[in-house]
């Protein structure tokens, strides 16, 4: 099967597939959430997140090559069985939701946690939140990770408060995205989201993933940590605005 070939879908899904790329490498996917909304512009949800899949894949690999030495080994270990608890959820829920609203909810939730940073910073002496919030969010992530791609703005409400420096943080999120993009393999192959198509589309883009990271890696391991959380929070933000506005107009 040919992949898509119209120039419209292109011009969108280029941009995406770099912000993906740099976002995931750079900013702990603070912009990642962004990418399938964007190509949701010119194909469904579904085939959007289906033909990212593969591109994700190989974002991650680079990733976690690049940072194999710098992520939180023990945070790492409490995260991720409850991200793929969430991938069962949203496996077992994805015909009966539809990904815009999952989405929109996200888009709430992010919007929230930025108000609540914002009026109320956090003290240097402020305690690390409770593990059932970690708990609570990795699942959640796991979850909206699955139905819409959308992972990134719940474990970041957890993670963020840890304080982690920005290698420290970026290499975590890339090993816990690896683990969540590879287990939702098979499920996206039962429910019917992976076709030749989609794939043969994967394929094109593929190429922008090492450039993407590339870049993000080189930003991470430059940018002052006041700076970097700066952009997380902008990248969140713009996540948050898009998924609602999307949500209300579905």
């Amino acid at each position: 099967m040919s992949p898509i070939t119209d120039w419209h879908f292109y011009a969108v899904a280029v941009p995406a597939v770099l912000l993906l790329g740099i976002s995931k490498s750079g900013f702990g996917a603070g912009f990642g959430s962004l990418a399938v909304p964007l190509m949701a512009m010119v194909v469904t949800v579904p085939q959007a997140a289906a033909i990212l899949m593969p591109v994700l894949l190989v974002m991650d690999l680079l990733g976690i090559a690049a940072f194999r030495k710098d992520f939180d080994r023990a945070l790492l270990k409490f995260l991720l069985p409850w991200g793929l608890v969430g991938i069962v959820v949203g496996t077992l829920s994805f015909s009966l939701l539809r990904p815009q609203w999952v989405a929109g909810i996200v888009g709430v939730f992010t919007l929230l946690f930025l108000a609540q940073r914002l009026l109320f910073p956090p003290r240097a002496d402020r305690p690390a939140p409770p593990r059932w919030a970690g708990a609570l969010l990795s699942a959640t992530s796991g979850f909206t990770s699955f139905v819409a791609h959308a992972g990134g703005p719940p474990i970041n409400a957890y993670v963020i408060p840890l304080g982690l420096s920005p290698i420290r943080f970026t290499g975590t999120m890339a090993f816990f995205f690896f683990a969540i993009n590879l287990a939702k393999w098979v499920p996206y192959g039962w429910l019917g989201l992976l076709d030749w198509r989609n794939l043969a589309t994967s394929l094109v883009l593929l190429p922008l993933a090492p450039l993407g990271v590339w870049t993000g890696v080189r930003i991470a391991r430059r940018i002052d940590q006041k700076l970097f959380y700066r952009f997380i929070y902008a990248g969140m933000a713009l996540t948050g605005i898009k998924l609602v506005w999307d949500a209300l107009g579905a």
